[in-house]
């Protein structure tokens, strides 16, 4: 069966995708320059972004092929030689099948994020709604990750932490690294609910309380350059709860980004020069994401014309204690929670992403649509 959208009709999703095989054939260009063969950084940048590209590049280069013979096919169909004609119209309904397969393919290539195949990423936790509660499930929900990485072989490293007098966590700051790291971990930013009785109700009521996850992909250094001319540095001594010191030097560090007024701090470690490379990290992760969200919001407008904005960010999961369930709200559906919270979060962790893909694959084919006349 002949592929029912037209070429015209694809619209933004050609566009991305002859965006994306340009560059492909420019980095190709590039990895024999011996300009760039000479400059070692320049060189690994290129070749990782060739890499990312690679398999879809190719994939739509067998594409735009097959679209070429189907257009041979069909000249030959409306000429004049009979013989070429009767070929032409065997061979063509094969080649119309494969082309369809291949744009099925493309549009689950493209569902994927850019950055899936990241194997650093920042995760950051913050006590919401519910006070020394909020702090407590911060802790749980570090340890949830903390359990589901060490199965998968992450490693995991504080940035930052605000501990309270409890033993919560009113921040925490995790760097991440490990295979699949972001890819397994970008559905988890949002808000987090939970409902339990807290250790300190006496009269056994269910509280409800909240922390936000925000992960983001954690640049390579060539990716986002900054010198210290483009950002403030404040020292201050670090301090612990209840005010107490940590240690009377100034160790801790905070940056603030001059461009975008974007600010991070770093307290955990004793040395003032630990302390400033951890913060350095996380100041390059929130620039690249705020070039990424910028970059993505230029794409996004007719997308959600087509399909809404649907902002979820206030609650994407909640954990119910009493009855022993997480659910999660984007795909409605619930697991044990003494499951998930012992560290096997690859039960919703895979539901999200099967979810998500087809989520994305069913908007880019009604994106690409021809418009109703």
């Amino acid at each position: 069966m002949a592929d029912p959208t037209p070429v015209s009709a694809r619209g933004g999703i050609r566009g991305d995708l002859e965006q994306k095989l340009g560059r492909f054939e420019e980095l190709e260009r590039s990895l024999i320059d011996p300009e760039i063969l000479a400059d070692q950084p320049r060189l690994s940048a290129a070749a990782r972004e060739h890499g990312r590209l690679a398999k879809l590049a190719l994939r739509y280069r067998q594409f735009v092929a097959l679209e070429r013979q189907i257009a041979e096919h069909r000249e030959m169909i409306a000429g004049d030689d009979r013989d070429l004609r009767d070929l032409a119209e065997a061979e063509l309904p094969d080649l119309q099948a494969r082309q369809e397969q291949e744009w099925e393919d493309l549009l689950e290539l493209c569902s994927g994020d850019e950055d899936a195949d990241r194997t650093r990423c920042i995760m950051e936790l913050r006590a919401g709604t519910g006070g020394d509660e909020a702090a407590l499930f911060v802790r749980d929900l570090y340890e949830m990750y903390r359990r589901w990485g060490a199965e998968l072989g992450w490693d995991f490293e504080v940035m930052d932490a605000s501990p309270t007098e409890l033993g919560g966590f009113k921040e925490m700051i995790l760097g991440l690294s490990g295979d699949a790291v972001f890819r397994k971990l970008c559905h988890e930013s949002g808000g987090h609910r939970v409902q339990r009785v807290p250790d300190t109700e006496t009269k056994g009521r269910i509280h409800t309380s909240a922390a936000t996850v925000a992960v983001l992909p954690e640049p390579e250094d060539v990716e986002v350059n900054i010198s210290s001319d483009d950002y403030r540095k404040d020292l201050f001594c670090a301090s612990g709860p209840g005010g107490q010191h940590v240690n009377k030097t100034a160790s801790a560090v905070r940056l603030t980004h001059l461009a975008t007024n974007i600010v991070v701090q770093c307290q955990d470690e004793k040395s003032q020069h630990k302390n400033l490379a951890k913060a350095l990290r996380v100041l390059k992760t929130r620039i690249y994401e705020h070039q990424r969200r910028i970059e993505h919001e230029k794409r996004a407008t007719e997308r959600r014309e087509l399909v809404g904005s649907g902002d979820r960010s206030q609650r994407i999961r909640t954990y119910n204690f009493p009855q022993n369930r997480v659910t999660d709200h984007r795909i409605n559906e619930s697991f044990t929670l003494d499951q998930v919270m012992a560290g096997r979060m690859g039960l919703v962790v895979d539901a999200i992403e099967r979810h998500a893909r087809e989520k994305r694959k069913s908007e880019m084919e009604q994106s690409a649509k021809p418009a109703a006349t």
